[in-house]
């Protein structure tokens, strides 16, 4: 009997050159690091070098989190990616009424620029690339990053890394959003004409569809609204007044990888294929470089288990093979230990091993595009894709993105597919190991890292002190002048980081731009 992917789709016992009729594998398939770069978007891809190995870090203060990134810098990693917590994530100072009880939970607590100092102190900006998981208020976090290096005597233009920067994703799936689509979108096309400036090396936005798929979304519903958010982001930038290739080649992705191997390959093929074609036919790029999906992997957190723990290192390896062979550019594995608490300095180094045993002790990295040509990869790439752009003509028929999210599309397709896959696993039709088969009669003891609660007062009073310091009058004037910018037309980024560098903090500059925007509330349609 013929089994379903994540996608709905059948994946027959077998395939032959059948399965393949009338699939033109020239136009299709193409070379490696050339149009429509089904292959990879490199020509060499990792038979010169590997991927870029992240870890994904961020927990309590900001000197708890310099250490954490030390460690992994001494073992291998060869970019940071940097987790903060929820307050900062929305906007708001960790001294805030809001911010009680999550200040350095889910990642490390930043209210200013002196913050940002001491997360990167001692780390070279220049020699490192590092990765802010950081959407509504990304553009803060790049500037005092920014201010950062340029203390350290780095330019501008030689630092290097990505901010998420994706808003529209938040609306439909994960909700750290602050102010609605349209100041968002604007606020993204400033950033994308301030790096282009200011700081060219910087990837502006990684357009996720992670988040999405850890909601439930399908491989298909993945790629499809991802990819429909980055046409809105493309159209915004055009309508800007931007030419598309002098920015879409800093456009950068961020997907998951699951257990299920050769749907994520092809999903990953299936996905170069369609920005490709995309980038050239609708907005008539003529930069190859801005035709390249290029993207950031994680492995999929919301398929691993509290229950037998040990058991997600076979799931990490097996989700990192599946990105690897998937052509992915960078790649985060998870900790074994993610589904009980933040990751231990032991639990994060295996995951890192876990890369290196990848490239350096196997051979997938020996030749390039190792399933080309496999009959299932190819139809299974066929059907996704075939799939993914029925679903990105529905949200065109919508309207785009940000009209399809007012209407509630892409949450309620998703919410369609986690509980067909929750249904799955209570019945016993998708096994789980160790959750609804091969379970223990008694859990073995595991003693997790947590978060000091005494974080959130320490915040408070380097907030108390840092008010106390400096020169609040320059402070105001700063914070007057961002208010102008907003109003009108010009670049907030240019007195949002002068505002910053005379140590505004993230609340009060967030604070400033909802007075003029206003905030984000969904509608009932959700």
């Amino acid at each position: 009997m013929a089994r379903e992917s994540e996608s709905g789709l059948p994946i027959e016992p077998v395939y032959g050159p059948d399965a393949l009729q009338g699939w033109d594998a020239a136009d299709k398939l193409g070379e490696p690091g050339s149009y429509p770069f089904t292959r990879g978007v490199y020509p060499s891809m990792y038979t010169g070098r590997p991927w870029t190995m992240r870890q994904y870090a961020g927990f309590g203060t900001a000197v708890e989190s310099n250490a954490r990134y030390k460690q992994l810098i001494a073992n291998g990693t060869m970019g940071l990616s940097v987790a903060f917590d929820l307050p900062t994530q929305m906007g708001h100072d960790s001294d805030a009424p809001i911010a009680h009880g999550e200040v350095g939970k889910v990642g490390v607590a930043i209210d200013s620029v002196d913050d940002m100092r001491v997360l990167f102190g001692g780390i070279p900006l220049d020699k490192v690339s590092t990765s802010m998981t950081i959407n509504a208020p990304a553009a803060l976090l790049l500037l005092m990053y920014q201010l950062v290096g340029e203390e350290q005597g780095v330019p501008a233009s030689q630092l290097t890394g990505t901010i998420q920067n994706d808003v529209l994703k938040e609306y439909i799936a994960r909700g750290t959003y602050i102010f609605p689509p349209k100041p968002s979108l604007r606020l993204i096309a400033d950033i994308f004409k301030y790096c282009k400036a200011e700081i060219p090396k910087w990837n502006t936005i990684s357009i996720s569809g992670y988040h999405m798929a850890e909601a439930g979304a399908s491989p298909a519903q993945e790629i499809a609204f991802t990819l429909a958010d980055g046409i809105e982001y493309v159209r915004t930038a055009v309508a800007a007044g931007m030419d598309v290739d002098d920015f879409a080649p800093r456009l950068s992705f961020f997907f998951v990888a699951r257990t299920t191997i050769l749907e994520e390959v092809a999903k990953f093929r299936a996905a170069r294929r369609i920005w490709a074609r995309v980038m050239r036919d609708e907005f008539g790029a003529k930069n190859p470089k801005s035709m390249m999906l290029r993207f950031h992997t994680q492995t999929a957190g919301v398929q691993l288990t509290a229950q037998q723990p040990e058991v997600n290192l076979v799931r990490v390896a097996v989700q990192g093979l599946a990105a690897v062979l998937g052509g992915t550019q960078s790649l985060h594995t998870n900790s074994f230990d993610e589904a009980i608490a933040l990751p231990t300095d032991k639990s994060a180094r295996l995951a890192l091993r876990t890369q290196q045993v990848l490239a350096y002790e196997t051979d997938v990295t020996a030749t390039v595009d190792p399933f080309a040509g496999s009959y299932v990869i190819e139809k299974m790439t066929d059907e996704v894709e075939a799939a993914a752009v029925e679903l990105m003509a529905k949200v065109e028929d919508l309207g785009g993105a940000v009209s399809a999210i007012e209407h509630g599309f892409q949450k309620s397709e998703i919410e369609r597919s986690a509980y067909r896959i929750a249904q799955e696993t209570d019945s016993g039709e998708r096994v789980v190991v160790g959750v609804n088969r091969f379970q223990l009669d008694e859990e073995e003891p595991y003693e997790p890292l947590r978060v000091d609660p005494a974080i959130e007062a320490q915040q408070a009073e380097r907030l108390a002190k840092l008010r106390a310091e400096r020169d609040q009058a320059a402070v105001d004037t700063a914070l007057a002048a961002l208010k102008k910018a907003a109003e009108g037309e010009d670049n907030v980024l240019y007195p949002m980081k002068d505002a910053l560098k005379a140590r505004a903090t993230v609340g009060e500059v967030c604070n400033a731009l909802r007075e003029v925007w206003g905030t984000y509330v969904p509608s009932d349609a959700f």
